[in-house]
């Protein structure tokens, strides 16, 4: 497992666990109680640490490569899921991952942004970043779930719009606008979870939700950390300074509003037990859509754009 900067002394101390237990292995040493002691020093500094993450720390537990990825939620947590691809108009987007698929027991609509495991499936996936035409098949897609009457539930990471030369001359802000402006239009309920790393227009064109969920350690801004601090000081060594002023942690943003509900993660991040990580998220899910159930479809969109209005009146007060 990957070991980030400040997990250092628990990784040493996991570590000194794994080598007592090799020594005992095939041996009459007995090692319970010295390795029972250890796992409780692990626990109790694991608490310590991820009680007062920072939120440049955060922004590194959102980016871990061994977190959960939205191919991973849809395979837990969605049955039948049928890919659908294409936006009609230029070709598939691979960043975005779209189908229909079935959570419990029900037809539901769900989009993904896909970041890629290992070097080969992050170019596949060109990092999650999506061109014209993942947002367009987004709409594509969104369009589809409205026509059927089945909700959406979109799951969101990404550091944001791939921002290359082809997808501007494509219209990349275009293509952003109408997919944001398609999630204010279904009149379907529409769940959106920010699962790791929500970034800038790329992440919103899929996040203009009736409910917005955040994993607990991740993030959700207007743009990074690192591209904040090289406007605001020229310089990427800032990026800790711009994490803490952007407001990007889960917790920041339900106090502002912007989230509707923070998921808990398992101690020490999604990627130390994803499993556990699913069940919490796909509860978290059911709940956003009950409370959306039986809900006239009309309703259903004027509440998801006046809530965006009233965050707009917010920021201007």
């Amino acid at each position: 497992m990957h070991i980030l900067e400040f997990e250092k002394p628990i990784a040493e101390l996991e570590g000194k666990i794994e080598e007592l237990r090799h020594l005992a292995d095939g041996g009459d040493v007995n090692i319970a109680d010295e390795v029972g002691r250890l796992q409780a020093k692990v626990d109790k500094l694991m608490r310590a640490t991820y009680g007062k993450l920072t939120p440049w720390q955060k922004t590194q537990v959102a980016r871990h490569p061994d977190r959960p990825h939205a191919l991973d939620y849809i395979g837990a947590l969605f049955e039948d899921f049928t890919p659908l691809a294409g936006d009609r108009c230029f070709g598939e987007d691979k960043a975005i991952i779209g189908g229909l698929g079935r959570f419990r027991g029900h037809s539901v609509m769900v989009l993904g942004q896909e970041k890629g495991r290992d070097t080969e499936s992050r170019l596949k996936h060109n990092f999650g970043m999506a061109k014209p035409e993942g947002y367009r098949k987004a709409r594509r897609l969104m369009e589809m779930a409205d026509h059927f009457q089945v909700p959406v539930i979109t799951l969101v990471d990404t550091a944001g719009a791939y921002p290359g030369v082809d997808a501007e001359e494509r219209g990349q802000a275009e293509a952003i606008a109408r997919s944001i402006e398609t999630c204010l239009d279904v009149r379907v309920p529409l769940v959106s979870v920010v699962i790791g790393e929500g970034g800038s227009g790329g992440a919103i064109a899929l996040a203009a939700a009736n409910s917005i969920l955040m994993l607990e350690h991740s993030i959700y801004s207007v743009i990074s950390p690192e591209g904040c601090a090289s406007i605001l000081w020229r310089s990427g060594e800032n990026a800790q300074d711009a994490a803490e002023a952007l407001k990007l942690t889960a917790q920041d943003l339900l106090k502002l509003g912007i989230i509707d509900e923070v998921v808990p993660e398992p101690l020490g991040g999604a990627h130390r037990n994803p499993d556990l990580t699913m069940r919490t998220l796909a509860t978290a899910i059911d709940g956003a859509l009950t409370a959306m159930g039986g809900v006239e479809g009309g309703v259903l969109r004027a509440r998801r754009r006046e809530k965006f209005l009233d965050m707009g009146r917010a920021g201007l007060g």
